[in-house]
């Protein structure tokens, strides 16, 4: 089997296991992180396969999505040994995989390589602009969070459980908590360039809502 057949066969995995989210973690949202790390990484040179497979699993063992992640792990893994993914390559997967969500960033930015560096920008350029906007108040609703209190600040110091404690968040504040850093943080110069514009929409959608409200 060769890598674009390997490729195809993990689209296909990935779609069983999110075809039917409602989060804002759907395939939508996968084949966008997959077009914009091929896009990145057609600039800046890294291994292609480990790169799209990379972006198509990683949220086949997010902790929002599963409740079980070593068995998550294990079920990815044994994929991609039926696949017969090589196992440097398996290896390479799991680790980017494994460190590249935004919660494991809170007690410190995490090491990557090129290509984690480059998927976990593809995703969380997804977070931002017109699309992360509308991701943030779909995710928001589906947890029955607040839209928005002006008597709740924004969270200044997150650990990785008051991260994901909803009860003490609201859709608005999630903006100023999390997707307002996000332009600071990304790795590469290319994927920082796009950033800006979505950043600013985010920003103008922010003030406006507000005066709105």
């Amino acid at each position: 089997m060769d890598q674009t057949q390997q490729l195809a066969q993990l689209h296909a995995y990935t779609y069983e296991k999110l075809s039917h989210d409602h989060t804002g973690h759907d395939m939508a949202h996968i084949e966008r992180v997959v077009k914009m790390a091929r896009t990145l990484n057609e600039k800046l040179g890294g291994n292609s396969f480990v790169v799209q497979a990379a972006a198509l699993l990683h949220d086949v063992i997010d902790e929002k999505l599963f409740t079980d992640i070593d068995q998550a792990k294990a079920s990815v893994i044994a994929q991609m040994q039926a696949l017969k993914v090589s196992q440097s390559d398996q290896d390479h997967i799991m680790e980017i995989i494994s460190k590249m969500s935004f919660s494991h960033s809170l007690a410190g930015k995490q090491e990557l390589s090129l290509e984690g560096q480059i998927v976990q920008d593809a995703d969380w350029l997804d977070a931002i602009g017109a699309i992360g906007i509308a991701r943030a108040i779909y995710y928001g609703a589906r947890h029955e969070e607040k839209l928005y209190d002006p008597a709740m600040p924004p969270r200044k110091k997150l650990d990785k459980a008051a991260y994901r404690d909803l009860s003490n968040e609201t859709i608005i504040n999630h903006f100023y908590e999390k997707l307002f850093k996000i332009k600071d943080m990304l790795n590469t110069a290319e994927a920082k360039a796009i950033a800006q514009e979505r950043h600013e929409l985010m920003v103008a959608y922010v003030t406006a809502f507000k005066a709105d409200w």
